[in-house]
Parts: C-alpha cells; structure tokens; sequence
C-alpha cells in the first residue's frame, strides 16, 4: 500500500501546487483521495489520469472537490481522442444532494456512502467516520489486510476521532492552525490537538497536512511533538508513505 501527497494546501493552492489531494495505491490499483484545486495539474506528475481507478471524496468543500470537473472533463477528451467509452467512480457522501449528483457526468458516475459503510473499492477497505465540520465531513479509514491509514479529512478535535484512528499505521491529520489558536470555531484542529490525536489513538507515524497559509510551518511540528513521540513529518508533494 503506497500513499502519495499531491496537494496538502489548506483553503487554496500556493503558486504552482494543490490543495487536498492524495493518491492510494496497491497492485496496480490507483485511488484519487479528495481532489482539490490544482490536483489535476499536480497529479500527471505522478499518473496519467486516465489511470485512475476510483475516486473517493471526504466532503464537498472547494479545498477538497475543486478539480472534480476538470477530471470529469479530462475524461470526456480522453475517451473521445482514444475512442473509448470508460467510466470513472467517485465516491461521495449523499448528504449534500448538490454536491453528490455533480460526481455523474458523461463519463463519471457517483455512487454515494454511508458513516457507517463499509466499502470493498480495489484491494482496500475503507470506513467512514463523521467529524466536526461545519458541513457534512467525513474521516476515511482504509486498510489492506495488513496496514492500515486513517484520513481525518477536515474536523475539529473529537474523541471520535481516536477510536476511529486506533493503531494506525499511518495517521494523515488535517493541522491548519498552530497551538493557541481556536481552530474549533472553523472546524479544524491546532498542531497540538494533531498531536493529541496521534498518541491517544497510539499510531505509529503521523503526517500534518491541509497547512496554514501563515507562520512558521515547522513550527506545527515542533508544536506537536510536544503531544506526540513517534514520526511526525509535513506533508509536501510527492512525499510518501509505502507499508
């Protein structure tokens, strides 16, 4: 199981990179975890689109969804350049009625899940997890048998939050504001409050990502190794995690 960064930007990409995005592989199956403004972009850096198998979807905020019509629209040409009539699934939840049935174009098709689904998508397994967001959000934990990564998508600091992370291998913490602030108020969490996370839910690594636009990033790494003595790395594009 590899997991690759292609967009970690909070709220909106800085020059040249991409907000939430992140591609799931394993046994040449490939998986778009959210994809977000300039994800399309970043993402052929990596793997030609039309290589994707499925697309999965946290919530339907612009940070995490932006691309979804430029993917739609990279399909359409591609099917028409190459003659083909594939389809692409994206997954998505079905509580925002808008937000869903934008995922069924041409050659996309949504298909919507359910907090307490359990979904069989590739070799993977993934589970759901509602977190505290302003709109309907939901943490994503996947597993191949033998590791497991738990996606926090976009969430305030909920004890829910570690039973769902329990023993991960990998923990992806959304980490928009630094220690001190109220990240709360907008649904988010500090670096400190990532921190908690990780050594509550006893996981192995932790990777911080959906950054601030301001300070000292490495200060959120510092800041939340006060919380946390495992592995804590900043996402960037192209890091990567291989179980």
């Amino acid at each position: 199981m590899k997991w690759t960064v292609i967009g970690y930007w909070g709220a909106y990409p800085e020059k040249g990179e991409a907000t939430s995005a992140y591609l799931l592989e394993q046994d040449g199956f490939q998986c778009l975890i959210d994809c977000g403004s300039g994800a399309l972009s970043r993402l052929q850096r990596f793997v030609d689109v039309k290589g994707l198998d499925a697309v999965v979807l946290s919530h339907y905020h612009q940070d995490h969804i932006a691309d979804i019509g430029v993917l739609q629209y990279s399909w359409l040409v591609q099917n028409s350049l190459h003659r083909t009539n594939d389809k692409l699934t994206i997954y998505g939840h079905g509580e925002d009625e808008t937000g869903f049935s934008a995922l069924t174009h041409q050659f996309t098709e949504g298909i919507a899940y359910q907090y307490d689904d359990t979904l069989e998508i590739g070799p993977f397994q993934f589970t759901f997890q509602r977190t505290t967001h302003p709109v309907p959000c939901f943490a994503i934990r996947i597993s191949n048998g033998k590791q497991e990564i738990v996606y926090t998508a976009d969430s305030s600091f909920d004890q829910k939050l570690v039973r769902f992370s329990s023993d991960a291998d990998l923990l992806i913490s959304e980490c928009s504001f630094y220690h001190g602030q109220d990240a709360a108020k907008a649904g988010h969490m500090t670096s400190a409050q990532c921190g908690r996370l990780a050594a509550s839910a006893n996981v192995k690594q932790l990777l911080l990502t959906h950054l601030p636009h301001f300070g000292d990033r490495q200060d959120l790494v510092t800041e939340a190794r006060q919380q946390f003595e495992g592995s804590i790395q900043l996402a960037y594009e192209g890091w990567t995690w291989q179980g």
